[in-house]
């Protein structure tokens, strides 16, 4: 096998499975420890993978989707999942935060129809236009600056008025989630910053976020997922990312069908 065949055979094998190690794939092409190190290094220096001991793993990526307008008509199935398991955790009369994400507008709109009484604090603008028509909901608002995509507001205004609240249950947006590396992500400091602090002073607080973005990156690490209360996906992760979550105690939360 040409040394081209035997790099891409380890690309197809990396996309399926998620991960490779040098010992297998020496087995496997019948060359030495060496060899296969060499060969990840040389994929590695191309961006194809990233090493790690003892063998490597997919390169996550950063897709620079940053504008909410960009981001809300993509993915919308998986949104919807992601608000019919996050509707189930909230309770009767509580506070409940919703961020700036696309997925908490999709929860928004199944709060929208529902007849029992919450008060709902959010600092993202089309959440606060979905809200407003259901006279169940006691609806506050979180301002300050506006945010470069103009989809809701940050800053030190939003930030002190967050500090003073105590929700029942948050849920935050998120860009990427790395479970191995007990990291959650976003791409503006000022948003993390936001979504820290909504963390902290929540009672329970969940990561709402699709599937795929398990393998994204964004650009700002703004909690680790050991403090959240659990992370709500659209469909059941990889066996050895749910033995990570279980690891640090996030509990995974999925629609039930």
């Amino acid at each position: 096998m040409f040394l081209e065949e035997r790099q891409d055979s380890i690309m197809n094998m990396l996309n399926r499975d998620g991960k490779v190690r040098v010992h297998e794939l020496s087995e496997k092409f019948n060359v030495t420890e060496d060899c296969i190190r060499k060969d990840l290094g040389a994929l590695e220096k191309q961006g194809r993978l990233k090493r790690t001991y003892g063998g490597a793993v997919m390169l996550r990526e950063n897709l620079h989707a940053m504008e909410v307008e960009k981001r809300r008509h993509s993915d919308v199935g998986a949104k919807r999942r992601i608000a019919r398991a996050a509707v189930q955790l909230i309770r009767e009369k509580d506070m409940v935060f919703l961020d700036i994400s696309t997925s908490n507008l999709a929860l928004a709109e199944l709060l929208a129809k529902e007849e029992r009484e919450l008060t709902v604090v959010t600092n993202m603008i089309d959440v606060l236009v979905v809200l407003a028509r259901n006279p169940k909901i006691r609806l506050i608002f979180a301002g300050g600056v506006i945010n470069k995509s103009r989809d809701g507001f940050w800053g030190g205004m939003t930030l002190d008025f967050i500090s003073r609240l105590k929700p029942d249950i948050a849920f935050v947006g998120a860009v990427g989630v790395d479970v191995c590396e007990n990291s959650v992500s976003t791409y503006d400091i000022e948003d993390g910053i936001n979504k820290a602090a909504i963390i902290r002073a929540s009672k329970r607080a969940y990561v709402v976020a699709e599937a795929k973005k398990l393998s994204v990156d964004g650009n700002y690490n703004y909690v680790t997922l050991d403090t959240l209360s659990g992370l709500v996906t659209d469909s059941e992760p990889a066996e050895d990312i749910c033995r990570a979550a279980s690891n640090y105690g996030v509990e995974i939360i999925l629609p039930k069908d």
